[in-house]
């Protein structure tokens, strides 16, 4: 499984870019998947339905599946923020997964940054941005020897990806602590720590 981020502040096209390499993936053949970081108060659920009486009478998780989707909705106990890679644990196998947001995360990310916002860029200060995708490239503040793409030629950042898929494949950091144990196995250890 391979993993890339896609960081930058709000406006600056991550959700249009993200929407677009999905799509390119797809016709390359490829099986993806999204985490994304939210507001605190995000919810998919709706007042009335039946899984969100379940959440209001006290339910820690919801499953609620049909044919043609399933959707797991969590209550932490206590406000808690789970990890990229805890997150990353509750997927299935794919053979990408896209992350959107958690720019500070210790993952290989892709910058999306525009000279008109007038905000700084990240790469100069984070390691694992791997290329900045940009509608500016003249304009970069600082040189770098990192590929620099055409945030508005979504198909360039999925070649990138592609040809150099082997940079991204992804080792969990539950791996080690968990010797032939499965991502679930990661995830459910992980999870026990937040409701401490």
């Amino acid at each position: 499984m391979k993993v890339v981020g896609f960081c930058g502040y709000s406006g600056s096209g991550k959700t249009t870019l993200v929407e677009q390499v999905i799509g390119g993936l797809k016709l390359a053949g490829q099986r993806v998947s999204v985490v994304k970081h939210a507001h605190h108060a995000f919810d998919i659920d709706h007042p009335g339905k039946d899984s969100w009486r379940h959440r209001q009478a006290g339910a820690f998780e919801v499953v609620v599946a049909s044919d043609r989707r399933l959707a797991k909705i969590r209550e932490f106990e206590a406000p808690c923020e789970p990890t990229v890679h805890q997150l990353i644990a509750e997927l299935y196998d794919c053979d990408w997964v896209l992350v959107e947001g958690f720019k500070h995360a210790d993952l290989l990310k892709i910058e999306v940054w525009r000279a008109s916002l007038g905000h700084r860029a990240q790469y100069v200060e984070d390691p694992f941005v791997t290329a900045i995708a940009t509608d500016s490239p003249g304009e970069l503040p600082h040189p770098t020897l990192r590929p620099v793409l055409d945030l508005n030629d979504a198909a360039s950042v999925v070649e990138h990806l592609l040809h150099n898929q082997d940079r991204y494949e992804y080792r969990s950091p539950f791996s080690d602590a968990q010797p032939g144990g499965g991502a679930g196995e990661a995830a459910g250890s992980s999870y026990a720590d937040l409701r401490d």
